[in-house]
């Protein structure tokens, strides 16, 4: 893939990180619905790579990302999907204002959504890291990059920087962007700021520019974000996937399968679908150890990485590992790039707010386990003395 042509615009647009599937021109799209909508795709049967990995059938007991939020800032996210169904929420669309974010006329936001919460259906595969997860899509572009040409409409990067705060500010405990912006934007770097002082985990692609120079990629590369390469079936750094500081660990982001908008499935590559993997661990980590802070998260997202296979680099810590993620407790971690750096504010108010919601749930268990404790208790006392004081005439001790 070659290096987009520089040009002056190129520094306010948000570029989606997709290969495969080409996008409509701009003049042809209007805001009542796609100028081409994407054709239905087949139904794909076996069980794809990253799965063989995962085994999601191994973290399923210890959580599947229920009662999290999980934001994606993208094309939008297509609910119809079978394995989307009743997990999609209504967002927002800073594309055509108005919308509530689930029409995706590109394909790309639905197969990052499905990646992080596709449901299990008889006979198919393929299911997302924490399917039990909600999705909130917020739609911010359709451009592409497909042959080193992009394509296809996008918002500016105030747009971008106000579509990561309202996903925020409607309660996202993650959020997960599969996008990149080649320069740095004083409006995305603060929204960065203001999700990652209110404990939000924020993961991002390190971008596809490796063969290009590896230009710097934001949001990935700003403080506070965990940045997420790529890596095929064997292991190794994916060719396109970019190396640099900016890269905290990498995931399967090549020959990937995904949900298609309507319904079905497509495989394609690109950073874009090796970060909706670790933003589907932290959803796990945010059921399973609801009392953990983002910057926690990110950091046993990072310290249970799997070694990198040789010497290479652009892996990062290593390989993604979901389980050992959840389950490990490192007694010392490395403090990751993405938990420094950015000044910590002392909590607010919708900060201690959120946190309290993530902790309700357990408390809510607690709670009726014990009045189920107590009310057998009394059951039994009950069925034990009542017969014995009617044979001994006892009576209430009401007033007369």
């Amino acid at each position: 893939m070659s290096r987009p042509t520089a040009r002056p615009a190129l520094a306010v647009l948000v570029t989606l990180l997709v290969a495969g599937l080409p996008a409509a021109p701009a003049s042809a799209r209007g805001p009542s619905g796609c100028a081409t909508p994407p054709a239905p795709a087949r139904s794909v049967a076996d069980q794809p790579w990253p799965q063989q990995r995962y085994a999601p059938d191994r973290l399923a007991p210890l959580a599947t990302g229920a009662g999290v939020v999980v934001a994606v800032v993208d094309s939008g996210v297509d609910r119809s999907h079978p394995q989307l169904a009743g997990r999609v929420l209504d967002g927002a669309d800073f594309l055509d204002p108005g919308g509530d974010g689930t029409r995706d006329c590109a394909g790309h936001g639905t197969g990052v959504a499905s990646l992080v919460a596709a449901a299990p259906r008889p006979g198919v595969a393929f299911r997302g890291l924490a399917p039990n997860a909600r999705i909130l899509p917020v739609r911010v572009s359709e451009q592409q990059v497909v042959d080193g040409r992009e394509s296809g409409r996008t918002v500016e990067a105030a747009d971008f920087a106000r579509a990561i705060r309202w996903a925020v500010d409607h309660d996202a405990d993650v959020v997960n962007l599969s996008v990149v912006l080649y320069a740095d934007n004083p409006a995305v770097r603060a929204a960065v700021a203001y999700a990652v002082r209110r404990d939000v985990v924020v993961v991002a692609a390190a971008g596809n520019l490796h063969d290009s120079g590896d230009p710097r990629p934001y949001p990935a590369a700003y403080d506070g974000v965990l940045g997420v390469g790529a890596i095929g079936a064997d292991g190794t750094r994916a060719a396109f996937s970019q190396t640099g500081p900016y890269v905290d660990l990498v995931a399967p982001g090549a020959d990937v399968l995904m949900a298609a908008p309507r319904r079905g499935h497509r495989r394609a590559e690109g950073t874009s679908y090796a970060a909706p993997f670790v933003a589907g661990t932290a959803a796990l980590l945010r059921q399973y150890h609801p009392e953990l802070g983002a910057a926690e998260i990110a950091r046993r997202i990072v310290a249970g990485a799997d070694p990198a296979p040789g010497r290479g680099d652009g892996y990062g810590a290593g390989v993604l590992n979901p389980y050992r993620a959840v389950t490990e407790s490192p007694a010392v971690a490395a403090r990751p790039r993405a938990a420094a750096a950015l000044p910590v504010d002392r909590p607010d108010e919708a900060e201690l707010a959120r946190r309290a919601r993530r902790t309700s749930a357990r408390d809510r268990a607690l709670l009726v386990a014990g009045a189920a404790g107590a009310a057998a208790v009394v059951a039994v006392l009950l069925a034990v003395v009542l017969p014995r004081g009617a044979r001994r005439r006892w009576h209430p001790a009401d007033p007369a």
